[in-house]
């Protein structure tokens, strides 16, 4: 039987010896404890009824690695129970014995362990049994070998809570007073106990990276990994990233340290990363912009300067989706960047500068009276201020400044002032149809005359044709020398009556 008890605990040792981690539930250099313990005698004598056995024991277990300790220990036991005749028997004993003690496990709050020693036991026989089978022998010396399973838990920083059980096996099989049988005696233990670790100042009990001694010093909970409970260990905060492991936000820009380091890739340690003027915690949750850029949306402007002063979106570099970024409309074209149409004549600011070279900030770019979107809906030219001007058609118009060469159908340079408000007029009206009249003075041949007055009237018809009005818009007929509106016996009565006139006829 005791060899079969003694392979059981072998075993569990040997399984705890091969697990894969190896470290202590703390790392205390020095652990002091007391321990009191049941026993059950395993003699030559059947312990059919139980009598009181017990071991107090005090010991010191030194650190050799995370792996091992040393543990020294003596006490003070009494082993008790029934010969075959039922007669009474005592044994006290006190033992002495160095162990070996494994720690294979990693926990912050339990620890299982096996041991195993050699030791020598002081016996005497106080109460001696009466059934005698063999040779006796009233007290003496010897080693006994100690053998067990245990476990600490954590209750403080300083205390640890001890079970433990095991088998102790004594070179000897006079304990009983009686030698006989063909095994020594023995006996089991069961018990509590409680250790005084001493905790010292290098050991990290919280598994942070930090230890005691400088945890003390930071002010930091060495029983808490992470004291400001910020998803950063205190060791990572102290020792990497020079952050405030009492402090969950360390710049104080509203955004915790681990969200900056994991998240954001800001720096944790200052409240404003790219120097734009707003805190990353403020460009993350209020404002949507990038902390790690002053020029979020890449327009020229800083992000604060875009808030502030402009009031544009620093997330889009065209606030008003006029074409334009809100930079250059600040310092280039000197627009509104919060208004797709500056001024206000009805064209995006960047379709005046791409599409119709126009001034954004004018409204009537040639200032010839009529704003840049009329001129352009009505294809005249925004740029000349010659065109603005067009033709009261309500009354038949006599076209001045429209003249031909001498003898000639062919206009001068100086008719097209003239023909340009012709044009602008059928533009504007683009429903109308008119009639371009000729006439000529009295002087020449009638016939001649009216052939020149038809020819010159449809000169005046192809020149507008020409700039791209419907032929069927426009009808050119010649009336030679009728109807005078001039005395055509004085040279500016004539002058007067060679004219070309403008009649609306639908």
């Amino acid at each position: 039987m005791h060899k079969r008890i003694f392979n059981l605990i072998l075993c569990n040792l040997i399984f705890l010896s091969f697990t894969n981690s190896f470290a202590q539930l703390n790392d205390y250099p020095i652990k002091i404890g007391i321990h009191a313990s049941g026993l059950l005698p395993e003699t030559d004598y059947k312990n059919d009824d139980l009598k009181l056995s017990f071991l107090g024991r005090a010991f010191l277990r030194i650190k050799v690695i995370d792996l091992f300790d040393i543990e020294a220990g003596a006490g003070y036991a009494k082993l008790a129970g029934e010969d075959g005749k039922n007669n009474y028997w005592e044994t006290s004993l006190i033992p002495a014995d160095l162990r070996l003690i494994l720690s294979p496990f990693n926990s912050k709050s339990v620890s299982p362990y096996a041991y195993g020693g050699i030791g020598y036991v002081k016996w005497n026989v106080e109460d001696k049994p009466s059934e005698l089978n063999g040779s006796t022998k009233e007290d003496g010396g010897d080693l006994y070998a100690p053998l067990g399973i245990g476990i600490e838990m954590k209750l403080s920083n300083s205390l640890l809570l001890d079970l433990s059980g095991g088998y102790n096996q004594i070179f000897s099989d006079y304990v009983n007073y009686v030698k006989g049988g063909d095994f020594n005696d023995g006996f089991w233990n069961l018990g509590i106990g409680l250790i005084f670790t001493g905790e010292g100042g290098s050991s990290d009990s919280d598994l942070d990276g930090i230890s005691k001694d400088q945890e003390i010093e930071l002010g930091t909970n060495p029983d808490i990994a992470d004291s400001d409970g910020d998803g950063l260990t205190d060791g990572l905060e102290f020792n990497q990233y020079k952050t405030d492991p009492l402090n969950s936000d360390s710049d104080g820009d509203g955004l915790t340290d681990n969200d900056e380091i994991k998240n954001y890739t800001t720096n944790p340690n200052i409240i404003d990363t790219d120097k734009d003027g707003l805190t990353d915690g403020d460009e993350i949750y209020q404002h949507q912009t990038d902390p790690l850029r002053e020029d979020s949306d890449i327009d020229g402007i800083k992000d604060k300067i875009e808030l502030d002063e402009f009031k544009t979106n620093p997330t889009n570099s065209d606030t008003d989706k006029d074409a334009l970024k809100d930079g250059d409309e600040i310092h280039k074209y000197k627009t509104d960047p919060t208004k797709q149409d500056t001024d206000g004549d009805g064209i995006f600011d960047g379709d005046e500068i791409f599409k119709y070279n126009t001034n954004p900030s004018k409204a009537d770019t040639d200032s010839g009276t009529v704003n840049d979107k009329v001129e352009i809906d009505r294809k005249t030219n925004p740029l000349n201020p010659e065109d603005d001007v067009v033709l009261d058609i309500a009354a038949p118009v006599i076209l001045e400044g429209v003249t031909f060469e001498t003898g000639s159908v062919e206009l001068t340079p100086e008719s097209e002032k003239m023909l340009l408000r012709v044009l602008n007029t059928l533009n504007i009206y683009p429903d109308i149809k008119v009639e371009i009249r000729g006439y000529t003075d009295n002087v020449g041949n009638t016939s001649k005359n009216l052939k020149l007055s038809q020819q010159r009237a449809n000169s005046v018809r192809y020149w507008l044709i020409n700039k791209g009005v419907n032929q069927e818009r426009v009808v050119a007929k010649g009336f030679g020398k009728d109807n005078p509106i001039a005395d055509n016996s004085t040279p500016e009565g004539k002058r007067l009556n060679r004219r070309i006139e403008f009649v609306k006829i639908n």
